[in-house]
């Protein structure tokens, strides 16, 4: 070391590299916790589209209303939480929102 400051520049990449996930690919991780996130709530029965958000802190399931009644909604998003606490390994806690949305239109000519 030939000065003060590359000491303590050779000190902080040392503290730094010994952080776990500081210098490894997380992307790819990312994205693979991600798709697991929504495969999770696509295996249900009823699950329109299911989208994972916020960073893998958010699932949003939507579900066909012909199919999925306000309480199987209910009951379904505690089932989905209970799923991945069981399979899978996240930081955190993940906010699971079952949507059920049905449209009734009419024209008048």
């Amino acid at each position: 070391m030939s000065s003060t400051e590359a000491f303590i520049v050779s000190a902080a990449d040392a503290i730094s590299a010994a952080r776990p996930g500081s210098r490894r690919d997380t992307a790819e991780n990312y994205i693979k916790r991600l798709q697991a996130l929504e495969e999770v709530g696509r295996a249900f029965d009823g699950v329109e589209k299911c989208y994972a958000i916020q960073a893998g802190r958010e699932v949003r399931v939507m579900v066909k209303p012909q199919a999925v009644d306000d309480a199987t909604a209910a009951k379904m998003a505690n089932d989905i939480v209970k799923k991945i606490e069981a399979t899978l390994v996240y930081p955190g806690q993940i906010k699971v929102t079952v949507i059920r949305e049905s449209r009734s239109v009419g024209y008048a000519r």
